[in-house]
């Protein structure tokens, strides 16, 4: 099926003279996660992770992905002639670099203008005009051949009020028409779902688990343009955007607009803004490239938005909790699966009041399975659990309050000498990190040493990075906070660590083949002290669920870190025990015991 795909796209590209097609994991706004409609990049070459860009010549395909999907993309993409470039590892080279070996002089680069990035869309009209190369970006040459390619998404807006935004969508505005000014921008064009979602204090349902609505914004001075599908709106949505001076317009006329601004400076985020938006601003108008200034209004929570993502938490951690319960008093005693086990999982969850919706799908990985760091459970895959290894499970869930993202590893039995050495390096890596203290200023990079340090004490490492920014009630995976070892531009996560910012903590060890382990809680970046030597600063754990004790060694710990684990369990009891049955407050009672 993958192959006689192939065929037909080389097909409509030798029509049009198109030596190298490019088909990246994106939509018209370089979303991390994309509805059905366009994912273009898995239809072509059957890998079904989240991150990828294909590239096909006449020759030759290529799946490019990062190391959380090598195994399963080595799996999806046997027998299908696409060939796996594992970025980041030795001697293989980026996508641009493959592009510009195979490029000759008067051959041409296609790709959809839509859903490439400007950034990476002016490094290939580069590399074209370098080499004499044409380029072709009008045309969807994938959406020629797919015949039942679903529909755009449709889903309807909702308001998400004052007391859970914390903030109103007049101010947000404000605060971006003065970052504008200081950048001298007359017009700033927002394509960023989630930033649109954020500012207009608006939620959709047009990706799945992320709630945002496809749509583009352009702050004037005057004015503010909504591009949308108008039917999304309903009447109490309409009323509220007219209040505050929106003009509605169709999603489609962005180019048309964009195309027809004269002689103003436009912002745009070239890493979030599509190419053919740029280039049709660059007709009549000048483009400044810069951050979208929500970026960090977003990324640092309001007071309003903080006690919220704690109640959702809580509540979080309620239903995790209740879970584990379940999962270790019945196992060996009913049939269990991956499946049954995830089900049962966003069955607690759905009892939480203000309940909305999953924050992405859920991970539920049983042994080798959990090696595979996004795993999805499918009917063909679906293992049983035994009484033995390991289950890891990476969830979340979207409250009115907040978004949520914790993993838990699961000690289902017996385990080896060598999964408790590796689990409790895990519970080691993550408690060191989330026990920081650090001067203001520091970045991710500063402190991923403490995570990854009683790993690399053995010898190993995980293919990713420690932890990523929290969306409030929107992508659970935002920047521009994280925690990596090394700076990766496209990942935009080695930002500078502010008071309010909301970072996971999730290191893990993965064996191919054998079990995987992950254990994440969510940071709050605090003040501490501040004296002579600058402002101090700490984390709050907002992730209030044990850490499986029968995994634990507690002779490889140190008395600091038995004493972190103690205090962080105590936590744990004293903030869930309230809202469990007797005989749970008892289980729960066993397993956050001091060591």
């Amino acid at each position: 099926m993958i192959q006689e795909r192939l065929k037909e796209l080389r097909a409509q590209m030798q029509e049009r003279g198109i030596d190298i097609y490019i088909v990246p994991t994106s939509d018209f706004h370089q979303s991390e996660y994309v509805g059905e409609y366009f994912k273009a990049r898995k239809y072509m070459t059957g890998f079904t992770g989240s991150a990828g860009t294909a590239v096909i010549t006449k020759e030759e395909a290529g799946l490019w992905t990062d190391g959380r999907y090598f195994i399963q993309a080595e799996k999806q993409l046997e027998g299908s002639t696409v060939k796996l470039f594992k970025m980041g590892e030795e001697g293989v080279p980026k996508v641009e670099e493959y592009v510009k070996d195979h490029l000759t002089e008067g051959s041409c680069i296609g790709f959809d203008g839509r859903v490439m990035d400007a950034k990476s869309g002016e490094k290939y009209a580069k590399m074209a005009e370098e080499k004499k190369a044409a380029l072709y970006v009008k045309e969807d040459l994938v959406g020629n051949i797919w015949k039942d390619r679903p529909q755009l998404p449709a889903n309807k807006v909702w308001i998400l009020e004052d007391a859970y935004a914390g903030r109103s969508m007049a101010d947000k505005i404000a605060d971006v028409r003065t970052q504008m000014q200081k950048e001298g921008a007359d017009i700033h064009i927002l394509s960023s779902l989630y930033d649109i979602a954020w500012l207009l204090n608006l939620r959709g349902g047009d990706i799945d688990h992320v709630p945002v609505f496809l749509s583009f914004v352009s702050i004037e001075k005057e004015q503010i343009l909504l591009f949308v599908n108008p039917q999304i709106l309903d009447k109490e949505v309409q009323d509220y955007l007219e209040k505050n001076h929106v003009t509605i317009r169709p999603y489609e006329d962005i180019y048309t607009y964009a195309q027809n601004l004269q002689k103003v400076k436009v912002l745009i985020s070239a890493e979030e803004t599509n190419y053919r938006i740029a280039e049709c601003i660059r007709e009549h108008a000048e483009v400044l490239e810069g951050e979208n200034p929500s970026l960090m209004l977003k990324a640092v929570k309001n007071e309003t938005e903080l006690k919220n993502t704690r109640e959702a938490h809580l509540k979080d951690a309620v239903a995790v909790t209740k879970f584990m319960y379940w999962l270790k008093t019945n196992i060996g005693k009913v049939e269990i699966s991956e499946i049954s086990a995830s089900d049962y999982l966003e069955e607690r969850r759905k009892e939480q009041e203000h309940y909305l919706d999953l924050s992405f799908d859920t991970i539920s990985a049983y042994g080798p399975h959990g090696a595979m760091m996004h795993y999805s459970a499918t009917k063909e895959s679906n293992a049983v659990l035994k009484p033995e290894g390991f289950l890891l499970v990476d969830s979340g869930g979207h409250y009115l309050e907040g978004t949520t993202d914790i993993t838990r590893t699961f000690a289902l039995g017996a385990l080896t000498d060598e999964e408790k050495q590796h689990f409790t390096a895990v519970c080691r890596s993550n408690m060191n990190l989330a026990n920081a203290k650090f001067l203001y200023g520091c970045c991710g990079i500063n402190l991923d040493i403490l995570a990854r340090g009683p790993l690399w004490d053995l010898g190993i490492d995980y293919r990713c990075g420690t932890g990523h920014g929290v969306g409030h009630i929107l992508n659970v995976h935002e920047g521009p906070n994280g925690f990596r070892w090394k700076i990766v531009p496209e990942r935009n996560d080695s930002g500078k660590l502010e008071e309010g910012m909301i970072t996971t903590d999730e290191p893990g060890v993965y064996i191919e083949g054998k079990y995987g382990i992950r254990t994440e809680n969510e940071l709050i970046c605090v003040k501490d002290e501040k004296n002579e030597y600058g402002q101090f600063m700490r984390f709050e754990n907002i992730t209030y669920v044990p850490i499986d004790l029968d995994a634990i060694l507690p002779e490889e710990m140190s008395a600091k870190e038995r004493r972190e684990l103690n205090e962080y369990h105590q936590m744990v009891y004293e903030k869930v025990s309230p809202y469990l049955r007797e005989e749970e407050r008892e289980w729960l009672k066993t397993y956050t015991r001091p060591i």
